[in-house]
């Protein structure tokens, strides 16, 4: 799996516990609902890190608790 696999699976898990959208979480983020619903689709390749920053904001967790997740263990760093 590569990064940006990943931080669309640990965004999902999230809004999930939460209960909350993609609509609801850019809201929160504060980016354009266009922008995140692209990346989760797929249709966006990657995404900033500002980005994923604005959305622990918006979740209200630390950028070291979003990446402490079993999901980022086994990245594949294209070597």
């Amino acid at each position: 799996m590569d990064l940006s696999q990943a931080i669309r699976i640990r965004i999902t898990n999230l809004i999930n516990e939460r209960n909350i959208n993609v609509s609801k979480l850019s809201t929160l983020a504060g980016i354009s609902r266009s922008t995140l619903s692209k990346f989760m689709s797929g249709q966006r390749k990657i995404i900033r890190l500002d980005m994923v920053e604005y959305i622990c904001e918006g979740l209200g967790i630390k950028l070291k608790e979003f990446f402490d997740d079993s999901v980022f263990d086994n990245i594949d760093m294209g070597e």
